[in-house]
C-alpha cells in the first residue's frame, strides 16, 4: 500500500530530565555529547507523553510531532500493530548514579479507573553498566499485606519488606504495572514502557529537586501507591535469550510482552546487521558509532542516539562493528516464541521473559 509520505528513519527531540538521582554517566561513560551542565537523569529518546512528546528535528518531516504522525499515520508508523491515541513506546536511557525513589506505575485497570489515563506503565531495564555490587529494588516480598507495607514506607524500611535483587550489566528485567521498584545507586539502564508518565513514590522528598515533602503530603502519596499497588509481581532479571543470526552477528531478546520487545543485536565487521521488519523499532546505539542504511536513506548513528523506523521501511542495514537495541511492539507468538523455539529454547525460559508467552498458539495441542 503506498503512503503519503516518502519515509526515512526519524531523529526525535528528547527531553531531558535533571532529577536528583542523577549524574553524568550519559556522558561519561556512554559518550553522549548534547546534554546541559550538571546532574542529568534521563533521556527520553522516544516519548508521545502528554507534554513532553517529541518532533522530528531532520528532514521532509521536520517540526512535525509524533502525536501527528501516528494519529494521520498509524498503519505507515505501526503497520498493523494495536495502538490507542498515542505512539505506544516510551524509552529512555536512565542515569541511576543515585538510588531513584521507590515508586511504582499503576497497570492498565488502575489507570483507567484512578487515573483517568487510557492505559498503565509496565516497563523493562535493561542494564547497560552497574558498578560491583549493585542492586535493585524489584516487588514486595511474599506475605506482606498493605498494611505491613504502609508503615514500612512511612518507615523508609523498604529492605523489610521489598525484595533486593543483584545487578549485573547486560541483564534485563520485566517490570509489569503495579510493582513497587527502585534501582541504583551506579546503575545505567535503557528502560522501554507504555506511553505514561504516571506514578505514585513513597519518599519525603521530591524527585525532581530533592526538597522535602510535608508529611501530611507524604502520607497521601503512600495512601495512593497502596491503592495502585499489586503484591503479586516479583520479578527477576535474565540474560536473554540469544537466536544466531549469521556467522558475526547475533540478535538476544532480553524482555517481551504484549505492550513491547526489546533486542539487542551485535555485529562484528564481516557481516552487516540486516533487520527486516513489519512495525515500527526504536533503534538506539549502545555502543559505538555506526552506519545505518535504511529506505534510501544512509546516516551516522552516534553513541547512545536514537532512530525511529517507521514500519513502511520494512529493513534497515546496519555496518558493524555494532552494538544495537531494538524495541517494538510485538507479534509475541511470530516475533518472539517461534523463532526463540526453533533456536531450542524451551518454554519455560521464553515465558520467564515477560508476559503474554505462556500458552501462544505453537505451544497448544493439536486441534486447540
Amino acid at each position: 500500500m503506498a503512503h503519503p509520505v516518502s519515509w526515512y528513519p526519524l531523529r526525535l527531540s528528547t527531553p531531558v530530565k535533571q532529577h536528583v538521582f542523577g549524574g553524568r554517566a550519559l556522558t561519561d561513560r556512554l559518550g553522549r555529547t548534547d546534554l546541559p551542565d550538571g546532574p542529568v537523569a534521563e533521556t527520553w529518546e522516544v516519548s508521545d507523553v502528554d507534554g513532553e512528546g517529541a518532533t522530528v528535528t531532520e528532514g521532509r518531516l521536520a517540526g512535525r510531532s509524533l502525536r501527528e504522525l501516528t494519529e494521520r499515520y498509524p498503519g505507515a508508523l505501526l503497520g498493523d500493530r494495536p495502538h490507542g491515541p498515542r505512539f505506544p513506546l516510551l524509552t529512555k536511557f536512565i542515569d541511576g548514579t543515585g538510588a531513584l525513589p521507590v515508586h511504582l506505575h499503576a497497570d492498565d485497570a488502575t489507570a483507567r479507573r484512578l487515573e483517568g489515563e487510557p492505559n498503565g506503565k509496565t516497563e523493562g531495564w535493561h542494564v547497560l553498566d552497574a558498578v560491583p555490587g549493585a542492586t535493585a529494588l524489584v516487588g514486595v516480598r511474599p506475605g506482606v499485606d498493605r498494611e505491613r507495607l504502609r508503615r514500612a514506607l512511612l518507615a523508609q524500611d523498604f529492605d523489610a519488606v521489598m525484595r533486593r535483587l543483584p545487578v549485573r550489566a547486560g541483564q534485563t528485567v520485566y517490570v509489569p504495572g503495579g510493582t513497587l521498584h527502585s534501582f541504583g545507586p551506579g546503575t545505567l539502564v535503557y528502560e522501554i514502557e507504555q506511553t505514561s508518565d504516571i506514578q505514585q513514590h513513597a519518599m519525603p522528598w521530591r524527585m525532581e529537586d530533592g526538597a522535602p515533602l510535608a508529611e501530611e503530603e507524604r502520607e497521601a502519596n503512600i495512601g495512593r501507591l497502596l491503592a495502585e499497588w499489586r503484591p503479586e509481581p516479583r520479578p527477576r532479571f535474565q540474560p536473554g535469550l540469544s537466536v544466531p543470526v549469521d556467522d558475526s552477528v547475533e540478535r538476544t531478546v532480553l524482555c517481551a510482552g504484549p505492550y513491547f520487545a526489546l533486542e539487542r543485536w551485535t555485529a562484528g565487521g564481516t557481516a552487516p546487521l540486516v533487520r527486516t521488519f513489519a512495525t515500527a523499532q526504536v533503534l538506539s546505539n549502545a555502543g559505538a558509532p555506526v552506519t545505518v542504511t535504511c529506505g534510501g536513506w544512509t546516516g551516522r548513528l552516534g553513541r547512545a542516539r536514537t532512530l525511529l523506523l517507521p514500519a513502511a521501511l520494512g529493513q534497515v542495514r546496519v555496518s558493524g562493528p555494532a552494538d544495537v537495541l531494538f524495541g517494538y511492539v510485538p507479534d509475541l507468538e511470530v516475533d518472539i516464541r517461534a523463532p526463540l523455539a526453533a533456536a531450542g529454547h524451551g518454554p519455560a525460559v521464553i515465558a520467564a521473559l515477560g508476559e503474554g508467552l505462556q500458552g501462544l498458539p505453537s505451544e497448544r495441542p493439536a486441534g486447540q
